[in-house]
């Protein structure tokens, strides 16, 4: 977006990319425009992404905002040329597509990920799934997927830019390929950048859907060492009726099993999760299935969020459970999560010697993505560390190798 505006000659603006998941990621989109505004008045806000996308209005209305443009248009600078175009009343300010017409995504050529050690490459946008609680198909649209030839120019660029570890993301990454000539797979994908990009240290994947794992991502966990030993998996709850009622594509057993297997294939790998607390018609034997999932699953690393209706999709139509309710859910999934934890930092601290990629701020990540504190002065890349034991959620390291070839220090940002 930035790149975008910048070749369109735009200045003095702030551009808000907006999140549509919970009705509090907007709240505090709108929060923060606020804030904005009265901090630098003379700017124009231009405000996009999923939550401007599915909700225009809502931005369009407010008189901090000067235009509203779709998530189809945020990364052209045809956009941002076109923004003195743009009206003052509330409907002349919205530049919206209809998503659901777009048909392909194009490689985003970024050169640098500003102030990261790793960089993000988006290989997948949009999802032809319609489950019950989510909004996000109505911001992104349809999947669509990223050509593999693109994919790989775009890996081997910022390799060659100094980045040793890099990310594929997407909003349903395991849906890859289906829409492009010979229907490749996510896993062929995968297979296919770590051989054609042989100086690529590490690879990690975004949230996945784990019912959708193709054999050859697993037998790629299994025996592909730059692969990280990580997986966010997108699991939702923990009791069947409610995965039902959620039109998710897995139960309860699907869940455990995926990640027995996959934990088989490579011990060493760690597994992050989104649990929803307080989803319509959840009674608390049914979240106590969601809360023993934790464990049964070995959820080292839990994303909860308290269930939040959206505008426009079926659960907003179930009967609510009360909000007080909700919270309370959320909060003693967290502390189960936080328990599970530090049951993982134990076993990691046992380990006495990992590889790290330092990032900014005296923080590293091991290849399982567990936080590493180190001393700020180190500079980006990847070392060897030793362990002295963990506190306050991060293991904490004793000394540290020379840095490898791919160290970051060197990088200039855009």
């Amino acid at each position: 977006m930035r790149r975008a505006a910048d070749e369109a000659g735009l200045k003095d603006a702030l551009l808000v990319n907006t999140c549509a998941v919970t009705a509090e990621a907007v709240r505090q989109a709108r929060q923060q425009i606020r804030r904005a505004r009265r901090a630098n008045p003379q700017q124009r806000i231009v405000v996009s992404g999923c939550a401007a996308q599915t909700e225009p209005q809502t931005f369009a209305t407010m008189p901090e905002v000067d235009a509203v443009i779709g998530n189809d248009l945020k990364t052209a600078s045809e956009t941002y040329r076109n923004l003195p175009d743009f009206g003052v009343a509330d409907s002349e300010k919205i530049r919206i597509n209809d998503i659901m017409s777009i048909r392909e995504t194009a490689p985003q050529m970024v050169e640098a990920i500003e102030h990261h050690s790793r960089a993000f490459v988006q290989v997948q946008n949009g999802c032809d799934h319609r489950c019950t609680f989510c909004i996000i198909p109505f911001g992104r649209g349809n999947s669509r997927s990223v050509p593999m030839g693109a994919v790989i120019d775009q890996v081997a660029r910022l390799v060659d830019n100094g980045y040793c570890e890099i990310v594929l993301t997407g909003v349903d990454a395991t849906s890859y390929g289906a829409d492009l000539p010979g229907t490749p797979t996510l896993g062929q994908l995968v297979r296919t950048v770590l051989r054609q990009v042989p100086g690529l240290k590490r690879l990690r994947l975004s949230s996945i859907d784990s019912i959708e794992i193709d054999p050859t991502l697993r037998q790629v966990i299994a025996d592909e060492p730059r692969f990280m030993p990580y997986l966010h998996l997108s699991l939702q709850h923990g009791d069947d009726l409610i995965l039902k009622r959620m039109k998710r594509r897995h139960n309860r057993a699907d869940a455990i099993r995926v990640a027995e297997d996959l934990r088989a294939l490579r011990p060493d790998i760690a597994f992050g999760a989104d649990l929803i607390a307080g989803f319509p018609t959840e009674t608390e034997a049914r979240f106590m299935q969601s809360l023993h999932l934790i464990e049964e699953v070995g959820i080292a690393f839990l994303h909860v969020f308290p269930y939040s209706p959206r505008p426009g999709t079926p659960a907003a139509r179930m009967p609510q459970l009360a909000r007080p309710l909700i919270k309370e859910r959320a909060a003693r999934l967290r502390t189960a999560g936080a328990a599970y934890y530090r049951q993982h930092l134990d076993r990691m601290a046992a380990a006495g010697e990992v590889e790290a990629l330092v990032e900014t701020g005296g923080i590293a990540r091991t290849a399982n993505f567990t936080p590493l504190r180190v001393p700020p002065a180190w500079p980006r890349g990847l070392r060897t560390v030793r362990l002295a034991g963990h506190a306050d959620g991060s293991l904490l390291s004793r000394d540290v190798a020379q840095p490898a070839p791919c160290a970051q220090d060197s990088l200039s940002w855009p």
